[in-house]
């Protein structure tokens, strides 16, 4: 018999924790500070007040980013852990039941009814509450949720992707070159973003890359006419 090699496996949705929270915290920080630069530009404003008005979205978008995530991700940890509770009674219980339930659940995947019960008991064995943590609740170490890292990785994300419209914007004088450079140069980012995002996660490049720049074109553009419109009204 030939030796058998280890084969190392790489699977991208071990980030998918970290990376979602990433890319978007970078992606609204290009999008939010781009279109608020080109949006006070073009209400006429001076070059101090979009310079400030960039800064100031900077610092208000990523302590928001930061705050809504850990929120958001703490409430999904509540819950998790609450399902857990619940499962873990439920086990002390009633574990034939559960036996049942498991063995139903492998049945459905394709397994014979002997080999299903057989393969539940023997991982209920050896980790009752790990087990129907994965195959009933959906729940393992690999999407469990993370509150400080999620928002850690949106915070600095978003500064990133905000620092990036805000100096080239800090490059040039106020008026149409600025506004174009900006959009121009916030396009660029975003193509890139869409591009690194998606290497990272192991998905098709050109498909999230058109789809992050579109979005982000949008906004700049509709931004860009509101501004235009109460700049004129003022």
């Amino acid at each position: 018999m030939a030796k058998s090699k280890f084969h190392p496996e790489r699977h991208q949705v071990q980030r998918i924790g970290w990376l979602r929270a990433a890319v978007l915290g970078a992606n609204d920080g290009i999008v939010s500070t781009a279109s608020l630069i080109v949006g006070v530009a073009a209400a006429a404003a001076s070059r101090g007040e979009v310079l400030l008005a960039g800064t100031a979205g900077l610092v208000a978008g990523a302590m928001s980013m930061a705050a809504g995530e850990y929120v958001s991700v703490s409430s999904q940890a509540d819950t998790e852990a609450a399902d857990l509770k619940r499962e873990n009674a439920e086990l002390q219980a009633a574990p034939e039941f559960e036996h049942a339930e498991l063995t139903q659940i492998y049945v459905g995947r394709g397994l014979e009814p002997a080999t299903a019960a057989e393969v539940a008991r023997q991982l209920m064995a050896r980790d009752a509450l790990g087990a129907h943590a994965r195959d009933e609740l959906g729940i393992s170490h690999i999407t469990t949720a993370r509150p400080v890292q999620a928002a850690m990785a949106s915070a600095a994300s978003f500064t990133l992707g905000a620092a990036l419209p805000l100096a080239v914007a800090l490059l040039l004088p106020l008026g149409r070159e600025m506004m174009i450079a900006v959009s121009a140069a916030s396009m660029v980012f975003l193509a890139m973003l869409g591009a690194i995002g998606a290497r990272a996660g192991g998905a098709p490049v050109a498909r999230a890359t058109m789809r992050v720049a579109f979005w982000g074109a949008a906004a700049m553009a509709i931004t860009a006419g509101i501004g235009k419109l109460v700049g004129t009204a003022v």
